[in-house]
């Protein structure tokens, strides 16, 4: 007789973790639309389509390295290497650049170097056991020293403009920005994997138990570490736009992207603890987090005061979902030690 398969969420599991996320994307759209009352209360430029022209170019990048992220948590993982992966891409773009590579060739080069580094990630942590948080922020230093090595202290910015255009001009006959547009296909993409294919039940299952995803019969270890690869390969894909956009490789670009990456993962209703999140609510944690910065900086808030506001979100992101479960254990454990009362003392 085969043995019961209690690593799958069956379809009355999925329908309850969706309903969560539901409720959760519910609340954070109503937050996009008070996010975006106050900023064109605070400013008539705010609704205007050249600042938010301005505020997808600026969130492109950190919205493409989310999505991955977001199935790596969700399989109860974490990767903080995502921004160090940029900076590695953009240092070896400029070098590569700068001896005369063809740039069809720089970008194969590129992918393989994401793959490399998601693979050393994902091997890491699944082969040796190792926790990826420890394993991500290592190799966070890791991969920003290798740029520094690639690049040292140079700057390379002698791009052709028709690359260069790539990241401050939109989609023809669109005011779409090209890292939106690209954004906007893997989040399709990747909202299919998530949950609509056998894979992404397999990663709502990892994170909800990887013992009971073993007994399951899931693939844990293959799985997660296709997840580190893929997300090596986005990221490498963000630090050819960010440098198309920058119009500057630098081996520093990306320096600290990783905690806005994380909060829009985060803010998005995806669980730090895995099992929960959609890519549904992620997408709405980008035009809210975008929204929010744009509104703040039109008002001449202190940019680097914005950290403080990201430091908050995060807070409440992980407080605000995990409050519930808290509270409710909370009163069952003082109802289990409330005295029984109507005892005979006969």
């Amino acid at each position: 007789m085969p043995a019961p398969d209690r690593g799958r969420p069956g379809p009355a599991a999925l329908r309850s973790v969706l309903r969560g996320a539901m409720r959760w994307e519910t609340g954070l759209a109503a937050g996009v639309v008070a996010i975006a009352i106050f900023g064109a209360s605070t400013s008539a430029q705010f609704l205007t389509s050249g600042n938010i022209f301005n505020m997808e170019v600026t969130s492109g990048e950190i919205a493409i390295m989310a999505l991955p992220m977001t199935l790596i948590v969700i399989s109860g993982e974490i990767d903080l290497s995502v921004a160090s992966t940029l900076g590695m891409s953009s240092a070896l773009l400029g070098y590569l650049w700068a001896r005369h590579w063809p740039m069809l060739a720089i970008f194969a080069v590129l992918v393989l170097l994401g793959l490399a580094a998601g693979l050393f990630n994902g091997l890491l942590v699944t082969r040796l056991g190792l926790p990826s948080l420890a394993v991500t922020i290592g190799t966070l230093a890791l991969y920003r020293g290798i740029a520094l090595i690639i690049l040292g202290s140079n700057t390379i910015s002698d791009f052709p403009a028709a690359y260069t255009s790539i990241g401050v001009t939109a989609v023809p006959h669109t005011n779409i920005p090209w890292s939106v547009a690209i954004f906007v296909v893997l989040a399709v993409i990747f909202g299919i994997v998530l949950h609509a294919t056998a894979t992404g039940r397999s990663i709502y299952a990892m994170g909800a138990g990887t013992e009971a995803a073993l007994f399951a019969g899931i693939r844990v270890k293959r799985i997660k570490t296709m997840l580190f690869m893929a997300s090596g390969v986005v990221c490498a894909l963000a630090g050819v736009l960010w440098t198309f956009r920058l119009a500057t490789a630098v081996q520093n670009n990306g320096v600290g992207a990783e905690l806005n990456v994380v909060a829009i993962v985060l803010l998005g209703g995806v669980s730090i603890f895995g099992g929960k999140g959609s890519i549904g609510g992620v997408v709405l944690a980008v035009l809210a987090l975008a929204g929010l910065q744009g509104a703040l900086l039109l008002t001449n808030f202190n940019q680097e005061a914005i950290g403080i506001v990201i430091g908050g979100l995060l807070l409440v992101s992980v407080f605000v979902p995990n409050a519930a479960p808290v509270l409710a254990r909370a009163r069952a454990l003082l109802r289990a030690r409330r005295p029984t009362s109507g005892v005979s003392h006969d």
